[in-house]
């Protein structure tokens, strides 16, 4: 049996839309809503959030906030790496935007520094941009990026200043590790939403990437065997779970909705499914945006998929 801990993770300023560090505090009062002690039996612990920066200019044009992404992605890396070294402790973390898969990645590379780490991505985006490809700026997007220690510099586009390069190369370099993951030890489901810089590095890299519409027809439980083979060769597996990756019949409570994404269902099924592999070492679920949903339904949603994993791992391990 594992001892489960909560990391909440309420940054949001790698986003382009406000409201996402308010995602964990919704999952609480959808927890409430249901009767559910979940947040009193296991143990939570908040990482200090650098949101203070989005009242102040942004100065770095190809890689918004960076340096505020750097402090909060180096705690984070700290909390995750306590927790991961932990005997017979299960992180899951509550993040706001997508850049805390940079920390998350991070501290599970350095608990685990001998170790191949697998990544199961589950989103609407590949979030693989860097400064030199973003055509927004804004960081969330290039979260996978960051971990891979990848600039894609053949499909360059921008072209950043110093301080950007420069904490671009401390972020990528965590740990003293880099990368922390490998091309070929990744997997996205229902990915569908990307521009021709993240699309040149994932046929480049032939990056495995399993649609919603090949879920429905090949079964949930298959596509899950399937993903959990293709990753056979990692010692440790992280999911991360952004809420785009449900349709936007379900998902308005997100900050970047995209149609074609997975059924509350097929979402909660397929990560239970998942989550009976034993190199599952965290989970983590961003990107619920209650400012912009109706009667907190996208963190009910979440909150009955999160009962889906913590029930596997308390009952299966």
């Amino acid at each position: 049996m594992k001892t489960i801990k909560i990391i909440e993770s309420k940054s949001e300023i790698g986003a382009g839309t406000r409201g996402a560090g308010m995602g964990a505090d919704a999952i609480r009062i959808a927890a409430l809503d249901f009767g559910s002690s979940f947040f009193k039996r296991h143990e939570s612990v908040e990482v200090p959030n650098e949101n203070k920066l989005l009242l102040e200019p942004v100065s770095n044009d190809y890689a918004k906030r960076i340096k505020g992404v750097y402090s909060f992605s180096e705690r984070l890396a700290k909390q995750v790496n306590t927790f991961c070294k932990e005997e017979g402790t299960f992180p899951i973390v509550l993040s706001g935007d997508h850049t805390s898969a940079i920390g998350v990645a991070s501290g599970i590379k350095m608990a685990f520094p001998e170790k191949k780490l697998g990544l199961i991505w589950i989103d609407a985006h590949a979030d693989i941009h860097s400064p030199y490809t973003t055509p927004s700026g804004n960081m969330h997007g290039m979260g996978i990026a960051a971990i891979l220690g990848e600039d894609n510099k053949e499909m360059q586009i921008n072209k950043p200043d110093d301080e950007t390069i420069e904490y671009w190369e401390k972020i990528k370099t965590f740990g003293g590790i880099c990368p922390k993951i490998q091309y070929e030890d990744i997997v996205m489901i229902a990915v569908r939403d990307f521009e021709r810089q993240e699309e040149y590095l994932l046929k480049k890299h032939n990056v495995k990437n399993i649609s919603a519409s090949e879920i429905r027809s090949r079964g949930v439980e298959r596509i899950a065997v399937e993903t959990l083979s293709a990753l056979d060769s990692c010692d440790v597996i992280y999911i991360s779970f952004d809420v785009d990756s449900m349709d936007p019949d379900i998902s308005k409570g997100t900050g970047t909705p995209v149609p074609g994404g997975l059924s509350e269902k097929e979402t909660g099924n397929l990560i239970y499914y998942l989550m009976r592999s034993r190199k599952i070492c965290c989970f983590e679920v961003v990107e619920i945006n209650p400012t912009l949903d109706r009667e907190n339904r996208m963190a009910e949603n979440v909150f009955e998929i999160l009962l889906k994993v913590t029930n596997q791992l308390i009952n299966d391990f």
